[in-house]
């Protein structure tokens, strides 16, 4: 955020990540952590790194795995996957160990080839023009819903095969699922709304394989309806699962990305405008916006064996290791020049962001470039946009996936 941001007090818990100071800004909460504790064990008993060094090596090392439902079981009790919503999740790719995780990513990491992506400019810039034509003689809208969101949801839609009559409901769909993820537990309340997204997700994703199954296309889903029919390379249960990770994935963290990006920008006039005079800087933009402010704050893994020195601390076999992906992207060990300031033109940023080893998100590349044309036609097409309340904007109540409400803009 800005460089007289509010410092936590200093009997602040190091690490509360849904208190709303927490969510506001996080950075001088991390700053904190990397300085007295860096690698700091949670309230729930976590070890949490903050450090580039640690996050990146945790995030590569084959000791570390997912170890998604014992985690879960150490967590919730042995019952906890008799829950829809966990059930699901221990599907995901993105919370498997291989042998499965590498069948499950193998089956989709073809439809995000660098030369597939490309291909899809043309689409993104229709997509992006005929949001803005819906707009632009209002002279005001939400950034987040009416332009960052539409972009990421039609791509992945598209991408999955979802048919044009279908998408309404996901335009007007609630964003509340990324409480999930974020490590401070979830009530049995919380579980209930979980199990209940997650049922409506199963019922109409089952719709779309028997629509599939019966006129097969050239998507994502048919490739993997065509996969389960094939035995032993997908379970239903898994392909239903991961299809519901790919459609969240595919739109939740890009929609964020745009959000965080145009927030940044208009809190940082002199970058702005550097951006408008030179459009060509938009590449390296994304990267450092994704330093900045990323739309991803937090990854998790577990451990496989013992590890002797993590950061000066011993951890034992199965524990949680909690890495700050936000706090690493600003670690002056990595950017000594001024980590809090935006830089559209910093030179070498490589943003964790995307995660790192064998759970590198497939979706990166896609995500740069859908930002990359939405701020830049954005721009293009409305220089005189205004944020509403650039330094009080509303933002999601959760952590890991970090996010704005609204953004009310005019011009």
């Amino acid at each position: 955020m800005n460089e007289h941001a509010q410092q936590p007090a200093a009997s602040d818990p190091l690490f509360d990540p849904l208190a709303p100071d927490f969510i506001r800004d996080p950075y001088p909460h991390y700053e904190r952590l990397r300085t007295l504790d860096p690698m700091h064990v949670t309230p729930f008993g976590s070890f949490l790194a903050s450090r580039h060094a640690e996050v990146s090596l945790v995030m590569r090392d084959k000791r570390f795995g997912k170890d998604f439902v014992e985690r879960s079981k150490r967590r919730y009790g042995p019952k906890i996957m008799e829950e829809p919503v966990f059930r699901s999740m221990s599907h995901w790719m993105l919370q498997s160990d291989p042998p499965d995780h590498t069948r499950l990513r193998g089956l989709v990491v073809k439809a995000f080839t660098a030369r597939r992506v490309e291909d899809m400019r043309p689409r993104i810039q229709e997509i992006v023009d005929q949001t803005l034509d819906a707009v632009i003689d209002r002279g005001q809208m939400d950034l987040i819903e009416d332009f960052a969101f539409r972009l990421p949801v039609t791509i992945i839609c598209d991408m999955l095969g979802i048919p044009e009559d279908h998408r309404e409901v996901f335009y007007k769909g609630s964003r509340d699922g990324g409480r999930l993820l974020d490590p401070v537990p979830l009530s049995p309340e919380e579980i209930r709304q979980g199990n209940a997204g997650n049922l409506m997700a199963q019922m109409y994703f089952q719709q779309l394989f028997e629509l599939r199954r019966r006129n097969p296309g050239e998507d994502l889903t048919t490739k993997l309806v065509q996969a389960e029919e094939d035995g032993h390379k997908l379970t239903n249960e898994e392909l239903t699962a991961n299809i519901i990770l790919l459609f969240g994935a595919g739109h939740e963290t890009t929609v964020n990305l745009i959000g965080n990006g145009l927030l940044a920008l208009h809190r940082n006039p002199d970058q702005l405008a550097l951006l408008k005079a030179r459009p060509e800087l938009i590449t390296n933009a994304i990267e450092e916006f994704l330093r900045y402010d990323s739309s991803v704050q937090m990854t998790g893994r577990v451990t496989l064996e013992d590890i002797d020195d993590l950061g000066g601390k011993r951890i034992p076999k199965g524990e949680t290791v909690l890495c700050l992906l936000g706090s690493a992207n600003r670690d002056p060990a990595v950017y000594p020049d001024r980590p809090d300031r935006l830089d559209i033109a910093r030179e070498n940023v490589k943003p964790l962001s995307f995660g790192g080893g064998i759970h590198f998100c497939l979706g990166a590349q896609l995500a740069r470039i859908e930002a990359e044309i939405a701020i830049n036609t954005l721009l293009k097409r409305l220089p005189d946009l205004r944020i509403d309340d650039v330094e009080n904007p509303e933002w999601r109540p959760t952590f890991v996936l970090r996010g704005l409400k609204r953004l009310p803009a005019s011009w």
